[in-house]
């Protein structure tokens, strides 16, 4: 399956465009290219984990995805506590990064159903 049929890959691409341009104007670098980069990671490592070969491989991928998206729930809650992200906002993140990771680990399991 082409990783852009996936939901997941989908939400997750569409969250880490928002993280981009929510912090856009940042002048904290270090923060926004942190929380961006693992906001990146995730639908980039569904895209390389869905173009291996190998049941292994890809699942690998996959993992290190949720664990960018743990990353990145991480970095959201430590934004809103310093002011870098609203409340509500940043909450809706916290949930829709669940909700990709849960994603993933039903994601892994098929995958593995096909070893």
């Amino acid at each position: 399956m082409d990783f852009e049929q996936l939901d997941v890959w989908k939400r997750s691409a569409r969250l880490s465009a928002e993280l981009y341009r929510h912090f856009a104007d940042s002048r904290d670098f270090g923060f926004k290219d942190q929380i961006t980069r693992s906001g990146l990671s995730v639908p980039s490592n569904i895209a390389e984990g869905m173009a291996r070969l190998t049941i292994r491989d890809r699942t690998k991928f996959l993992y290190i995805a949720k664990g960018s998206c743990a990353e990145l729930r991480t970095q959201v809650y430590i934004g809103m506590e310093i002011g870098y992200i609203e409340r509500e906002k940043g909450n809706l993140w916290v949930v829709e990064t669940k909700n990709i990771a849960a994603m993933l680990t039903g994601l892994i399991r098929k995958q593995s159903d096909f070893g």
